[in-house]
């Protein structure tokens, strides 16, 4: 039926449904480039400055703050690279759409699931990671309040807060991560002259570990890398930003700068107040309350209450900072078709994800009641390590197939291009390996749930298209068959009766046509060596095997 025939009420009716499908998965952009710096902020400094240091303590003495500083510099090229990547592509889905886009379906599919259970288990462990600083408040004020149930509440509000929308996580995180930092700045720098701080402390037991166990900075670097994967996580929810194509590299950038400074200030100020290994406590174990050790110890018990509390609420808007971008994951697969599409339908009256918040949500709790979550994390981590060595490669191909895929057009594009991207690449390899067992592990749960997934599911769901990735292999990995498709199009375009055979004119033509810088003359020549019977004609495979010798000569 033409379009002239369908009753005009029709018509407007399909207009209608297809402008609120269209709204129904749209997000709202209310998140400028504060808001993205302390998303970012916030998904890195729970267990990053809170839990982190004396786990890296125990591995590398006093010499935590290069870990965190060595670690900063093979985040950088990810972070470079996401933020090129995010410019050109500002839509909710962060690294899972890059890679989508870049290396097709499969590869998307694993991606997504892969991010998505990272994500997640990282924002589990920080609900149960605030034990030990809840275990403070809980002796100061003589009081039992069992563990699960707290995680479990932390984790509903959180959740609420997600289906309410950005303003209200906004409203949650904003002065929570500014009075926490303006408190243990103010500690810092008023430590900083006092005159038991011995500031040469951290340098001199650095470099006896550098001398004497150099492999034990390389495993500390690996273990601390994780604590900058929420630098990126912010393009995971591209398509909330405002002005995306500026707002998002620069705020991951500042970002990445400003978590760097605080990880290696405060660890270093720790390293030159507490004599000794601190990370140690009266039982021989390591303990996870590292800030409030140092505040305590500087401060007083009461300074250092105040900081477990922030503490506490920090690592909360991590969490929620995970749940944020976890869900978003899922929201984009099923825009995609690789999830069931109601999966990427937005609240009539929120406008945020309903389900795939709330399917987060029930999985986190799952793995707080039942999983080993801390360990199960742990292989989560190594897969997050292989992403961003995939995100530095998503630059380096898209860049060299940009002209047969015009539509990567990205606002900003990363300095010191493709030397920064090796960087990531060898580096995060390496760190790849000094995990061992946990990556391989964890990447391949990854991948097999990925294949049961795509092929159960999304498949069925393939467009086909051709990816950046396969234009760059052929131009990368098989230029011989690339010429050859060339030379065979050319001999078949010269042949203008399409009888599989070409006389001297087409023959010419077709030569001409491949760039080869010979005379009317040579070709005449050319033409009737290859012509052994005198028929005034070549077929394809004389055709095919002269041009190769043409070739090798020039």
């Amino acid at each position: 039926m033409s379009s002239a025939n369908i009753d005009p009420r029709r018509k407007m009716a399909l207009a209608t449904g297809e402008v609120r499908t269209k709204i129904s998965m749209t997000l709202e952009r209310s998140l400028g480039l504060f808001g993205v710096i302390v998303i970012c902020l916030s998904s890195m400094l729970g267990t990053g400055l809170f839990v982190l240091p004396a786990f890296v303590g125990e591995i590398a003495g006093n010499g935590i703050w290069l870990a965190y500083l060595l670690a900063a510099s093979v985040v950088l090229p990810a972070a470079l690279s996401k933020s090129e990547l995010a410019s050109a592509m500002p839509s909710s889905g962060g690294s899972y759409v890059y890679l989508e886009r870049t290396f097709g379906r499969l590869f998307g599919t694993i991606s997504g699931l892969g991010l998505w259970a990272s994500a997640m288990l990282k924002s589990a462990v920080a609900l149960i990671g605030f034990s030990a600083y809840m275990y403070v408040i809980t002796t100061y004020f003589s009081i039992n309040i069992q563990l699960t149930v707290i995680s479990l509440s932390a984790l509903v509000l959180i959740t609420i807060l997600n289906i309410l929308g950005m303003k209200k996580i906004k409203s949650f995180q904003y002065p929570i991560l500014g009075v926490t930092l303006a408190l243990l700045m103010l500690v810092c720098i008023i430590q900083l002259f006092d005159p038991s701080t011995d500031l040469s402390r951290p340098f001199s037991d650095t470099l006896s570990t550098l001398k004497n166990e150099p492999l034990k900075i390389g495993e500390a670097t690996a273990f601390v890398f994780v604590a900058y994967a929420g630098v990126t996580k912010v393009a995971a929810i591209g398509g909330e930003v405002k002005n995306p194509g500026r707002n998002l590299p620069v705020g991951i950038m500042l970002s990445l700068l400003i978590s760097t400074a605080l990880y290696v200030f405060v660890t270093f100020m720790i390293g030159a107040t507490i004599p000794g290994e601190w990370w140690y406590g009266s039982d021989g174990k390591i303990r996870e309350d590292s800030i409030y050790i140092f505040v305590e110890a500087v401060a007083g018990p009461t300074v250092g209450l105040i900081i477990a509390i922030m503490a506490i609420l920090t690592i909360i808007s991590m969490a929620l900072a995970g749940i944020l971008a976890a869900s978003r994951f899922i929201f984009a697969m099923g825009k995609d078709h690789l999830l069931p599409q109601n999966l990427a339908e937005v609240h009539p009256k929120y406008e945020t994800p309903f389900w795939p918040i709330v399917i987060t949500s029930v999985a986190m709790g799952i793995c707080i009641l039942f999983l080993p979550v801390k360990d199960v994390a742990k292989l989560a981590s190594g897969f997050k390590i292989m992403i961003f060595v995939f995100i530095n490669a998503c630059v380096m191909v898209l860049r060299s197939s940009s002209q047969e895929h015009d539509w990567y057009l990205p606002e900003y594009r990363s300095h010191f291009y493709p030397w920064i991207q090796w960087w990531g690449i060898i580096g995060g390899i390496y760190l790849l390996v000094i995990m061992g067992d946990k990556a391989v592990i964890g990447g391949g749960s990854a991948i097999i749930l990925g294949l049961i997934l795509y092929y159960g599911y999304g498949k069925s769901h393939d467009d086909k298209r051709k990816t950046p990735f396969q234009s760059f292999s052929e131009k990368m990995f098989g230029p011989v068959k690339i010429e050859e498709k060339r030379r065979r199009a050319a001999f078949h375009a010269a042949d203008v009766g399409e009888k599989n055979k070409l006389n001297l004119q087409e023959f010419k033509i077709a030569v001409r046509a491949l760039d080869f810088m010979l005379t009317s003359k040579d070709l005449e020549e050319i033409f009737h060596t290859i012509d052994l019977d005198k028929s005034g004609f070549i077929d394809e495979n004389e055709f095919l095997e002269e041009i190769e010798k043409i070739a090798e000569e020039e």
